[in-house]
């Protein structure tokens, strides 16, 4: 107990130019985060330029878990390209394997069907009713990379909020009674 009424004594003794401060250096924390992520939008020429993998669709080359750097430049997608894009309607985007390429040479035109590696059927049964095809347009990124396992944490925060809350709970705490 003597650690909860320690940090009760240490919250209530702060000055408010101490608190000003701390919430300063928070907000810029903040915002050098925001900095970073459109930065990183601009140089890789997606909206999303990292996404985790969230199931397991794409075993055994990519677990669920995995982050994947994303890249996105007017080179040509082609049939084997692992591809992140989003269908309209819905809001997770899917990293799946380009299997089939389609070119049609009257509108110059192209249009992609997917697959994950670890299902039986292409992505037909995923896209809106009566779609067939993605188009570029629904396309994010090309995946350039990766790195395995490190998006656990984002995994864990969306299926158990109460971690999510419990570690800004204890983010906040630590903001607020630290005495630098």
């Amino acid at each position: 107990m003597g650690w909860v009424s320690d940090t009760v004594q240490s919250v209530k003794s702060i000055k408010f130019r101490e608190a000003l401060t701390q919430l300063i250096t928070l907000g810029l924390v903040v915002t050098s985060a925001l900095v970073i992520w459109k930065g990183l939008m601009c140089i890789t020429g997606t909206e999303s330029p990292v996404v985790v993998v969230l199931s397991g669709s794409m075993e055994p080359g990519f677990q669920r878990g995995d982050i994947l750097f994303l890249h996105m430049n007017n080179d040509p997608i082609r049939a084997g390209d692992i591809v992140v894009f989003n269908i309209d309607g819905r809001d997770i985007p899917i990293v799946h394997r380009v299997i089939k390429v389609h070119e049609r040479q009257d509108t110059q035109e192209t249009y992609y069907l997917t697959k994950g590696d670890n299902n039986d059927m292409d992505d037909r049964v995923l896209y809106n009713h009566g779609q067939n095809w993605l188009e570029k347009k629904h396309i994010m990124g090309k995946a350039a990379g990766f790195l395995p396992y490190a998006g656990w944490a984002t995994i864990i925060m969306s299926e158990k909020p109460i971690v999510k809350y419990i570690l800004v709970g204890a983010l906040g705490l630590l903001v607020l009674t630290s005495k630098e």
